[in-house]
């Protein structure tokens, strides 16, 4: 499995911005997808994650709830990570990834960044 991820760039404070995380490959080894993130000098963040099928079950991390939507089209097995009303404390790389389960990832986009300016 080979994820993509893309959409990150310079932004202003309050804009909103679309990431989205393209899957190729075996795709039918990916029950979840999710979303992290990791800001200059700090630990990755666990943003949000979604499960593939036609459920769709999504979480969130305590940090990003709100402001945050992660969804998918499984017809494009593509996942997307809307932001709203960002904020220079989002700046970070933001990382999809995807596996079996929850909490189990074993496939990660290379990561795109997104540099909110205030």
């Amino acid at each position: 499995v080979q994820l993509q991820a893309f959409g990150g760039g310079l932004v202003q404070a309050g804009d909103s911005l679309r990431l989205s995380c393209a899957a190729s490959g075996r795709t039918g080894n990916i029950g979840v997808m999710g979303w992290f993130r990791q800001a200059p000098g700090k630990a990755p963040d666990y943003v949000a994650a979604i499960i593939w099928d036609s459920g769709g079950t999504r979480t969130y991390g305590s940090s990003v709830k709100g402001r945050f939507t992660i969804s998918r089209d499984n017809i494009k097995n593509t996942v997307y990570l809307q932001i709203s009303s960002l904020k220079p404390g989002d700046t970070a790389v933001y990382y999809c990834a995807g596996g079996l389960s929850w909490g189990v990832y074993d496939y990660w986009g290379q990561g795109t960044l997104v540099t909110v300016s205030s």
